[in-house]
């Protein structure tokens, strides 16, 4: 899988063909829309709506959008915040983690949040949050088989829907222990 950032147009808009493979994407995804009531009718997304809804992500200061792509498919996309609006939570967020809804179940998602989890391992950051829709226990069994704990409970900002806000700690890899001196390290 490769993950790129999504690199506006001049004019600032999402390239024609990119937006449809986004907006095939984010339809592919009918029932968690119909959950969050982010597009007005679930079963009709379009691309001005997705083009919109993007719009908005790069607004947010730190704001990242992340395309990942398998064997040259867009597969999924993530949006990632480097701080929360809140100035006193010291942790990056994912915003969005969705995959294609053709794909899903070939672990794609747990490689697209692996993926994001490294980008912040590497920028120096120590843990990552996220929050879940209440209506959402798919998402919550997903999030919390890849180790994040839930922190508590609240309202996201945006529409005041009910969420869990989760934590995962960012554990740097350890390197092998070095051979001791003499050895070939077998």
């Amino acid at each position: 899988m490769i993950l790129d950032s999504l690199v506006l147009a001049p004019d600032h808009d999402i390239p024609a063909p990119l937006l449809t493979e986004l907006t095939a994407l984010y339809a592919s995804n009918r029932d968690f829309h119909a959950l969050s009531g982010e597009f007005p009718d679930p079963d009709d997304i379009r691309p001005e709506q997705v083009a919109a809804a993007l719009a908005d992500e790069f607004l947010v200061p730190g704001a990242e959008v992340l395309l990942a792509r398998s064997e040259g498919r867009l597969v999924g996309i993530a949006v990632t915040l480097a701080r929360h609006p809140d100035p006193v939570d010291p942790d990056p967020w994912i915003g969005l983690l969705m995959v294609d809804a053709t794909a899903h179940g070939q672990g794609f998602g747990r490689r697209l949040a692996s993926l994001v989890e490294d980008r912040f391992r590497t920028s120096g950051r120590t843990a990552v949050r996220l929050a879940v829709l209440d209506n959402n226990p798919k998402a919550l069994d997903f999030w919390t088989a890849l180790g994040y704990e839930t922190l508590g409970y609240g309202r996201d900002r945006r529409l005041d829907r009910a969420c869990t806000v989760l934590r995962k700690q960012l554990t740097t890899p350890t390197a092998p222990p070095a051979a001791a001196p003499g050895t070939d390290g077998a």
